[in-house]
């Protein structure tokens, strides 16, 4: 994504239609407007919704009748953790070697499993077929934890966002920059300097995301959803087939068992970039927020949370097998010296820039997928500001009054001067903050870290607890706390050796 969500991937939940993905956002659905209790808006939104449903379509709390199954659920999943951070899994199998690497990948995958599984359970409240629905990660928060730890939560999803944000801003700039200096490599010669400047591309990218960050929400745009599927797969597939074309034609496979040596690189730098390598594989792992979103598109029965888990060991076992290839396949052409983004080759003398027009078409599809996960992970931390604003000062009209704009394309748009402002000052600043740190590999890993313990372990494995009333020091509670704190182990670890390498960046 760079899923990636995490986590955040992608925001559910589906159309009726089973073709219809992650990106179709219903903002009312959102984990990041739920910090607060449910509001008399919520429910006309939800009546809205009975009113449109023919008479019998409707489940067990009113709402329009879910349609999802296993593929459909497996699909999201996919869509949503499939994203940018792929590209950076050669470079993490090269900090870890041939035999590491591949063990830390296959580590993560069942982590995320099973904390995805304990995490399925507690979509409803009381009884697994008939309890009240939490229809948000911060509902199930709510409904098992409550307390501060609902604010908690909301903090590290809101932050996480922020930091998404900046990631994708980066992502976007480095592969238009690739198209631009590989197109000069191939017009000019590869003995040309071709300079190329990082801050216009992330200036561009930023005015195109206040554009589409005025859209309301992407609720009607269902297509969305088949174009970040078919851009994630189209770059991750060509990534993965200039791998293999690379090793068949130097007849050898690249890199060691242990990875980089220390030699080429100090001691210090070796750790610190083995545990940046573990952040960049826990963000390219990175779903669990909006795996309740998913859960509630499911019809039942069966429960939702069966059908939750072969969901979700289909989708992990499809991204785990998918992820060994681009990841070992870059680090097999490449060796230790693979690149962070195996496809911007070109701007760092190392990964892949021949043929240059399929290059530039692998780079073209990330751009064009990360303008559109761009607005859909930012979309519930829009609407949760706004809705916020609107309970403050129910009586400003700069808050509430909209005006209708006829638009040439749309039937109609209705113009909020509040959205106008906030969502401008937003993409603003997460552009300002992706031109004072424009390193790729190390936002990424740094997010891997952040948002992989408290979003995929802690508040899983405490919510499961309290959800099934496991007995304090049983064993049961004993294995899962031990789980809890060896992935926060994992977290500082990657979380240091990202600041690490932001530090050594900088003086760079």
């Amino acid at each position: 994504m760079l899923g990636d969500t995490q986590s955040l991937t992608p925001l559910l939940p589906l159309q009726t239609q089973e073709s219809v993905s992650f990106f179709s956002l219903k903002i009312h659905h959102s984990p990041f407007m739920t910090l607060s209790s449910q509001t008399n808006n919520h429910h006309h939104l939800v009546s809205v919704n009975m009113q449109e449903t023919p008479f019998g379509s409707v489940d067990d709390d009113g709402r329009p009748k879910r349609t999802g199954s296993v593929w459909t659920a497996s699909a999201h999943i996919i869509t949503a953790v499939i994203g940018s951070g792929v590209l950076s899994l050669a470079w993490a199998i090269a900090q870890l070697g041939w035999v590491a690497g591949p063990a830390v990948m296959l580590l993560f995958a069942f982590v995320t499993y099973y904390t995805s599984s304990l995490l399925s359970q507690c979509y409803r409240t009381g009884d697994p077929v008939s309890g009240k629905r939490n229809y948000t990660y911060m509902d199930a928060v709510r409904s098992n934890m409550g307390g501060c730890k609902v604010k908690i939560c909301g903090l590290i999803q809101y932050l996480n966002l922020f930091g998404v944000a900046i990631g994708y801003t980066i992502a976007a700039s480095i592969s238009m920059m690739a198209i631009q200096k590989s197109d000069c490599f191939h017009e000019k010669g590869l003995k040309n300097p071709c300079h190329v400047p990082s801050n216009q591309y992330m200036i561009l990218f930023g005015v195109t995301e206040i554009i589409f960050s005025q859209i309301p929400d992407f609720d009607q745009i269902w297509w969305l959803s088949i174009v970040a599927a078919v851009m994630s797969f189209t770059y991750s597939g060509i990534g993965l087939s200039l791998g293999l074309a690379k090793v068949i034609a130097d007849g050898t496979i690249k890199g060691s068992l242990t990875g980089v040596s220390v030699g080429s690189v100090s001691e210090t730098q070796k750790i610190w970039r083995s545990f940046q390598a573990l952040g960049d594989i826990a963000f390219a792992y990175s779903y669990s927020m909006i795996l309740i979103e998913i859960q509630d598109t499911l019809k039942s029965p069966p429960s939702e949370s069966k059908t939750m888990k072969k969901a979700t060991l289909l989708s992990i076992a499809v991204t785990t097998a998918f992820y060994m290839m681009c990841g070992c396949m870059g680090y097999a052409a490449f060796g230790d010296s693979a690149p962070g983004n195996l496809l911007t080759g070109v701007l760092s003398g190392s990964g892949f820039y021949n043929p240059f027009w399929l290059v530039d078409i692998a780079n073209i599809a990330i751009v064009i997928h990360l303008v559109g996960a761009y607005q859909v992970y930012c979309q519930p931390l829009f609407a949760f500001i706004e809705k916020w604003a609107a309970q403050q000062w129910p009586e400003s009209k700069f808050i509430s009054k909209e005006m209708r704009i006829p638009l040439p394309v749309l039937e109609k748009y209705n113009l909020n001067l509040f959205r106008l402002v906030w969502r401008t000052i937003f993409v603003v600043a997460t552009t300002i903050m992706s031109m004072l740190l424009p390193f790729f590999n190390d936002v990424v890993g740094l997010l891997g870290a952040f948002g992989f313990w408290p979003l995929t372990v802690y508040f899983p494995v405490e919510m499961y607890i309290a959800h099934k009333r496991i007995p304090k020091w049983s064993t049961r509670w004993v294995c899962l706390q031990m789980l809890s704190i060896s992935c926060l182990v994992i977290s500082l670890a990657a979380a240091a050796g990202s600041v690490a390498g932001f530090v050594y960046d900088l003086k760079a």
